[in-house]
């Protein structure tokens, strides 16, 4: 279970919630997941959050996530090392290296794999990432699935001093991201030196902070590797780092309903959950070209 504690109700900080990640084994390599938890399950529209390495794949071995549905959800790739070649059942063929944007939008279903380039697999290689879930609002989650690819110089970088702010997702400190999102959305990587400070942005409705390597000092909670802090909502937030640090900053609008999910799929229905397993089970969701094998609908 997820190792989840709360701050004392009785004081005023600006965290509201401490969620400490717990370890998934994938097979190929191990995740921090904390996302979602027993007592959060979203922040904004960010739905699941795995901490992908780092990994170290010796030759012949990577990254083989077989080809598996998504329905009612959106998908953020990004990577710090290695690469991930990715193929969906819309035909798109496409690697991500780091500082690139992948984003699949699942909607009424879509299917894809996520494997090692074969020259990575052949010679040996890292790789260190996230791997994110984005909940679609309801009147979209039936939407036509698509897929885009946003090139690393494409996304905006942000200088201050100490610190180097990639702007992945929506609008902060003077930049705006290309990536096109379905809701209010906040999401930027963080690379600090040790010392340096940032006021988190505050014009999002929920917001989240997550150590990905490092240390930080949020408030006056210092937070390692895999931890994560839901901020309180209009708080003002300054986070230090307390050695090199590497962060990431989500958040955005709190989406309305509630969400159910059943291994890869996510929908404000159970009878629609129901539906997409079934139809995965049959054989009903559309192949991915190139990739004929599949993983099978769990237990």
């Amino acid at each position: 279970m997820d190792d989840v504690t709360r701050p004392d109700p009785t004081t005023d900080g600006p965290i509201e919630l401490i969620i400490e990640s717990h370890t998934k084994d994938l097979g190929e390599f191990e995740v921090r997941r904390t996302l979602p938890s027993k007592e959060r399950q979203r922040v904004g529209p960010f739905i699941f959050f795995d901490h992908m390495g780092p990994a170290e794949f010796p030759p012949g071995s990577g990254v083989a996530v077989r080809p598996h549905p998504h329905i009612g959800l959106a998908t953020l790739t990004y990577l710090f090392e290695g690469a991930i070649l990715h193929r969906d059942s819309l035909g798109h063929v496409q690697p991500i290296e780091p500082g690139a944007v992948n984003w699949m939008t699942a909607g009424r279903g879509i299917v894809h794999s996520e494997r090692t380039p074969p020259a990575m697999m052949a010679s040996g290689s890292m790789l260190h990432g996230l791997q994110i879930w984005l909940a679609l609002p309801l009147e979209l989650e039936e939407m036509e699935p698509s897929f885009v690819h946003y090139p690393a110089a494409d996304i905006p970088i942000v200088e201050k001093p100490g610190i180097r702010i990639e702007v992945v997702a929506g609008t902060a400190f003077g930049a705006s991201s290309p990536v096109v999102t379905t809701s209010d959305t906040l999401y930027l990587s963080l690379i600090m030196q040790a010392g340096a400070s940032l006021e988190v942005p505050n014009d999002v409705e929920e917001r989240a902070v997550y150590v990905v390597a490092g240390e930080l000092r949020v408030g006056e909670k210092t937070m390692g590797v895999g931890t994560m802090a839901v901020l309180r909502p209009g708080a003002s937030v300054l986070v230090t780092a307390e050695a090199d640090t590497t962060a990431v900053i989500l958040g955005g609008a709190s989406l309305a309903g509630k969400r159910y999910l059943y291994w890869n799929l996510v929908s404000s229905s159970r009878e629609r959950i129901e539906q997409a397993k079934d139809d995965w089970r049959n054989g009903r969701f559309d192949k991915v070209p190139g990739d004929d094998e599949f993983i099978p609908l769990p237990d």
